[in-house]
């Protein structure tokens, strides 16, 4: 009985076994899928609110709030954020400058877009015919604040008149036809501003005035010719001698027309 009392006792040890092989299991990579996938949607995030305004992050935000019907900011705009209905503009009152500036930004970026596809189709024409080649001499493209100008201007060895009157020479014919077609590119309105040079004070009439005006509604004529739309036409005005392109205000160079396509805000 001593002898049994006395024996060392029995001590029995379990083992965990970790499924998987311990550390080299596949938990983590779920851990690391939800934080790629968090990280994706917090970056759609930030894009979203840089490339949205503040109407249309109204209606996202709408859009996935269950408590508020979509009908209400749903009015069928255009694009991917549609348009807001008059219910939602009510609600959200008149626009901040900073949205007005931001929506105003976007359009002006694609109206300068369209103007500069423009001025590379109107001067990529150059190498058709000679005809055209020797025409575009006489052409000049800018951009300003008004919109894009196309400058159409006598050369010493080819003018774009006949004298001193507003009868429309060969290549002048040509480059209206030309720009004709380019303008259907876009339905931005119209300004025709004619200009002349200065002429010698003992001529005993001065044409500067009644000339600019008269070439440049010719041209106006040429294009309504062409199928132009005449709605387009915003204005037809002669500035004699008042605006030189060249600082020699006897230089032929200053005949010249500008075809002036507005920007939408004009």
């Amino acid at each position: 009985m001593n002898r049994q009392n006395e024996a060392a006792p029995v001590i029995i040890k379990r083992k965990k076994v970790v499924a998987g092989g311990g550390h080299h299991g596949g938990a983590w990579k779920v851990a690391y899928a939800d934080f790629v996938t968090a990280m994706m949607a917090f970056f759609l995030m930030m894009w979203l609110l840089g490339a949205t305004t503040e109407s249309q992050r109204r209606g996202l935000a709408d859009y996935f709030n269950p408590s508020i019907p979509v009908h209400r900011i749903s009015s069928g705009g255009e694009g991917m954020f549609g348009g807001t209905d008059i219910e939602t503009q009510a609600e959200m009152g008149p626009a901040t400058p900073d949205q007005i500036v931001a929506e105003q930004g976007d359009e002006s970026a694609r109206e300068v877009a369209s103007f500069e596809d423009i001025e590379q189709r109107l001067m990529g024409l150059g190498g058709e015919s000679a005809v055209l080649d020797d025409a575009l001499r006489h052409v000049i493209t800018r951009l300003t604040d008004e919109g894009l100008v196309i400058e159409l201007f006598d050369l010493p060895d080819t003018p774009l008149f006949d004298g001193d009157s507003d009868t429309p020479q060969p290549v002048l014919v040509v480059l209206v036809d030309v720009i004709a077609q380019v303008f259907s590119m876009t339905t931005n309105r119209l300004a025709i501003e004619g200009h002349t040079r200065s002429y010698t004070v003992v001529q005993a009439t001065d044409p500067r005035w009644s000339l600019s005006m008269a070439r440049a509604d010719r041209v106006r004529q040429m294009l309504d010719a062409t199928g132009f739309d005449s709605a387009r036409v915003a204005r037809v005005t002669g500035h004699a001698d008042r605006r030189p392109a060249d600082p020699n205000p006897m230089a032929v160079r200053n005949n010249r027309l500008e075809l002036i396509l507005l920007r939408r805000n004009r």
